[in-house]
């Protein structure tokens, strides 16, 4: 079993594009209809969908840290990397880590 994305709306969707062109499975928030939704319901929705969560918000640290159980959450230090580092870093993440290792454990990047 793989681990599968979940990318929040300021990940820039080209990083979406080139994870599908590595035959990653992700989502993103505008894809999922999410965009308006709180913060809870976006977290939420990974959840159920058993997605780790790739956000640049430092509250879904918080959220993440207040529940009981989730699948993991890759934190992308804004403004930090590139496009490209980010999806290095992703499919890195991908390549070394099975979901049962990702659940419960925040990845900064």
């Amino acid at each position: 079993m793989r681990i599968s994305y979940h990318l929040d709306e300021h990940i820039n969707p080209r990083v979406a594009e080139a994870l599908r062109l590595h035959g990653v499975d992700v989502t993103t928030t505008i894809e999922a209809d999410l965009r308006t939704a709180d913060d809870q319901t976006q977290f939420q929705f990974a959840t159920t969908q058993r997605r780790v969560f790739v956000t640049q918000d430092s509250d879904f640290l918080q959220l993440a840290k207040a529940a009981p159980v989730h699948p993991g959450v890759v934190f992308v230090t804004r403004g930090r990397r590139t496009v490209g580092e980010i999806v290095r870093w992703l499919l890195l993440i991908y390549e070394v880590l099975t979901p049962s290792e990702m659940a419960n454990h925040i990845e900064f990047v």
